[in-house]
């Protein structure tokens, strides 16, 4: 398969790394490629990972049969409109991102919240694209590798279109998540509630002094 993950920060770097793990083409999107090469983050991640290739927003976009957003909650429309719809439609977005805003400082607020979700804002704007909110409840290297929290712990998803699911369903299973452990919320609207996690998912890590972390949703036994 033929991902393209838009964002070049710590979650897009390592969710690409992991992709390429498993035997997949992978391309890094980001607004100016030589700008990216010029940080010496990425460019010593870079030379770690020689087979994720980094492109432009539009090239990588072109290149993915899957595009996942890794790009900062706040920018995610701008990078996907200069990605280009002509690059997008009819594929699926894995919308790993969460609506950060640091405008007044930390901890950050959410926007859009409540009444609409960054994945809601996304499918709108971009009505071609198969959106499908997941992973983002979760700091990055629990998301590609579950094993890092002992026990059971959830991934919740949520979207519009079942092949779309069926299909991040799958890729789940290959980063090492049971199918029990995948919670279907339902449509995209339910990303609000996961998004809205995040404040929660702050304040624990700072409690916790960690992010090897994640919820668990415990049911009650029948009968009970």
């Amino acid at each position: 398969m033929r991902y393209a993950v838009l964002g070049t920060g710590i979650v897009g770097r390592t969710v690409a790394a992991r992709l390429a793990s498993l035997g997949h083409e992978v391309v890094i999107g980001t607004r100016d490629p030589e700008v990216t090469l010029a940080r010496t983050e990425y460019a010593e991640w870079q030379s770690a990972n020689p087979q994720v290739g980094l492109a432009s927003f539009p090239d990588a976009a072109r290149h993915g049969d899957v595009l996942v957003n890794a790009t900062g909650g706040q920018v995610s429309v701008a990078a996907l409109t200069e990605a280009d719809a002509a690059h997008l439609d009819g594929k699926v977005l894995i919308d790993i991102a969460n609506p950060l805003d640091f405008s007044h400082g930390f901890p950050p607020t959410l926007d859009p919240v409540d009444d609409d979700s960054l994945g809601e804002l996304l499918q709108r704007t971009f009505p071609g694209l198969r959106v499908v909110k997941t992973l983002n409840t979760m700091n990055c290297q629990v998301m590609v590798e579950p094993a890092r929290v002992p026990g059971e712990h959830n991934v919740f998803m949520s979207g519009e279109d079942a092949d779309a699911k069926k299909s991040v369903r799958e890729l789940l299973h290959s980063f090492g998540w049971p199918e029990e452990s995948i919670l279907d919320l339902g449509g995209i609207e339910s990303a609000r509630g996961t998004e809205m996690l995040l404040p929660v998912w702050l304040r624990l890590m700072g409690t916790l002094g960690h992010a090897d972390f994640n919820f668990h949703i415990q049911g009650a036994t029948a009968g009970d």
